[in-house]
């Protein structure tokens, strides 16, 4: 990689590399659906630029092959992307500096994976406010999902059946998680949130992920304070930051 790309720039695109294994299918099946539905190749393509939001995307897509009214596929995108507000107001602090044009495009590239990356990083470094970081995660991942929704569109009969959003969307944010588990009370919340949302896959209305989310976050809370030497590490982090 060009050495006069700032490095935080470079650490970026580094980092966001891991994703691109659950990235790459689900862009792929992005544009296979789109098509399937029944859009043209050149809105399959649009959606993809405009939305930029794999969840809301196929959303959309299905609700448009459905002939939805474009009011129901508007709320729906919204209420889906919903998180992106709380992202927003997490990591607006590390962009305060920066003129208002640069923040809105880096809003666009809001994604939960370069939320998640760019945070650790701010977070480790607080000497860190430009946004090179940030933009080397979401650009590469920008780039990748449009190149692969375009794949997709072009090529959509030789994707591979077997290349489903249940394969790609777990994957990607299981190269997430892993980096993200650094002490005993981490993993411990990992394993039971997993455990109890595999065990409850087949409960209605998603219930056994939203179980698995409150009984992993009780038992992060609780191994905290019990777990010899947790409190320590979190006591330091704090002061550091």
């Amino acid at each position: 990689m060009d050495s006069r790309l700032p490095p935080e720039l470079r650490d970026g695109v580094r980092d966001a590399f891991p994703l691109l294994l659950g990235v790459i299918p689900f862009a792929l099946v992005a544009g296979v659906a789109g098509v399937e539905a029944g859009l043209s190749p050149l809105q399959t393509v649009g959606l993809s630029v405009v939305v930029f939001a794999g969840a809301s995307q196929l959303a959309a897509i299905d609700l448009l092959g459905r002939d939805a009214a474009l009011g129901v596929v508007v709320v729906t995108v919204v209420v889906i992307n919903l998180r992106m507000l709380m992202y927003s107001a997490s990591i607006a602090p590390y962009f305060r500096d920066l003129s208002a044009r640069v923040r809105a495009g880096c809003a666009y590239l809001l994604t939960d994976q370069a939320y998640a990356l760019a945070l650790a990083r701010y977070t480790g470094d607080r000497e860190l406010r430009r946004p090179y970081y940030y933009l080397g995660v979401a650009v590469t991942l920008w780039v990748v999902w449009q190149a692969g929704t375009v794949v997709g569109v072009v090529f959509g009969a030789a994707v591979p059946d077997g290349w489903r959003l249940g394969f790609a969307v777990p994957l990607v944010f299981l190269a997430l998680l892993v980096p993200a588990v650094s002490d005993a009370p981490e993993l411990a919340t990992a394993v039971v949130a997993a455990a109890v949302a595999v065990a409850g896959a087949g409960l209605p209305f998603n219930a056994g992920l939203l179980a698995g989310a409150v009984v992993g976050v009780a038992v992060g809370i609780a191994a905290d304070a019990l777990l010899p030497g947790s409190g320590d590490g979190a006591d330091a982090t704090e002061g550091h930051r």
